[in-house]
């Protein structure tokens, strides 16, 4: 295992290499207020911050992630266009997997560019297969922004496909789901008995029949969930052709000409998705002029479900060939929307990535 000064050795020159692409160097405080954090950085790394409690400055959390506070720093003071380069430590628990680290080094690099946002996706990727380019590693690519503008394009209400949004990033959740939405599985035995005591009670029985409230939410809100199940029970089930394109897209995986082409034929029949499909073109035509061999590079469309939810567009990372006990050794991708949530009504386009440095170097000699 490297030592804390080898891994800050790496991390100064994975910086260094970031800076001479453009980059200005920022730093972002250790501790966090959590308020506004925690509901960013979605269910994953919410469930695993360390937080705690300061009586004059409220929940504060130790930094499990770069991305937002600097997002943070550039809506509040930044000039445009913006690129930012970074390092230090991350905190995040482990409670299921003891051996991963919870205490562990990320170097990223960022760039926040409104001018053409195809040519910043191949810029971040660009750079960082340049620097990982001794390493030998796979590359893969995916684009959220293709499966959320899928889901919007259902034809069923805008309740169940904000549902299936929230859950983009929760694979077994979506796919619930999208099978219960499109009539495949049936509703839990719980639902069907509240349903069944809807349809012979009013609503204002139910809950006071139920006993004293329990819990933070109020008669109101109780009501309003249970009008919104009695709602969605008397919706029809997503078209089984809608819910098959859905699952085609879920399931491409491609070299990316390929999956363009893929995309290309689905978006006659699922129009929702030609700008995403346009935007990937354009992605891969700039890449294409970086020097990136886009004829071989791979792209799964569901890859990024796991990660970050903040990320809504190009997605990518690279990973050390026949090591699947190693997490990705960088990874990253667009996040617009955030840009938009933390610049009070202002947004810019963005995206970054960052690199797990004593995984580097854990690697280093160790690949033909």
């Amino acid at each position: 295992m490297a030592s804390k000064a080898d891994l800050r050795a790496e991390a100064q020159r994975l910086m260094a290499f970031f800076e001479a692409a453009g980059a200005t160097p920022v730093e972002a405080d250790i501790l966090q207020p959590a308020d506004t954090l925690l509901d960013l950085y979605g269910e994953d790394i919410r469930a695993r911050a360390y937080v705690t409690s300061d009586p004059l400055r409220g929940e504060q959390m130790l930094r499990p992630d770069f991305t937002v506070p600097v997002v943070q720093m550039h809506m509040a003071e930044g000039a445009e266009p913006a690129r930012y380069t970074y390092a230090g430590e991350v905190f995040r628990r482990q409670e299921e997997d003891t051996e991963r680290s919870n205490e562990y080094f990320q170097v990223g690099y960022e760039v926040f560019d409104r001018e053409n946002p195809a040519a910043a996706d191949a810029e971040v990727f660009a750079i960082f297969d340049s620097v990982l380019s001794p390493l030998n590693l796979r590359a893969a690519t995916g684009d959220i922004g293709i499966l959320m503008a899928a889901v919007r394009g259902l034809l069923t209400t805008e309740r169940r496909k904000e549902a299936l949004l929230r859950h983009i990033w929760r694979p077994r959740r979506f796919r619930a789901l999208l099978d219960r939405f499109g009539g495949r599985s049936k509703l839990p035995p719980a639902r069907i008995k509240i349903l069944k005591r809807l349809e012979e009670n009013p609503i204002e029985k139910l809950i006071k029949d139920d006993g004293p409230l329990i819990g933070l939410r109020s008669s109101m809100e109780i009501a309003e969930r249970l009008n919104t199940l009695k709602d969605d029970a008397t919706v029809e089930p997503i078209g089984a052709g809608e819910v098959e394109v859905l699952d085609h897209i879920l399931s491409l995986r491609e070299t990316a000409p390929n999956a363009l082409e893929n995309l290309r034929d689905i978006a006659v029949d699922m129009p929702s998705i030609s700008d995403a499909v346009r935007k990937m073109d354009q992605r891969l035509e700039a890449m294409a002029v970086r020097g990136i061999n886009v004829e071989t590079l791979d792209f799964e469309a569901s890859h990024g479900r796991t990660t970050l939810e903040y990320y809504d567009g190009f997605v990518f990372s690279f990973s050390a060939v026949g090591r699947p006990d190693l997490p990705p050794i960088a990874m990253g991708g667009r996040y617009d929307a955030l840009t938009k949530v933390l610049g009070q009504g202002r947004s810019i386009p963005a995206v970054g990535g960052v690199i797990r440095p004593e995984l580097v170097l854990g690697l280093e000699g160790t690949q033909e």
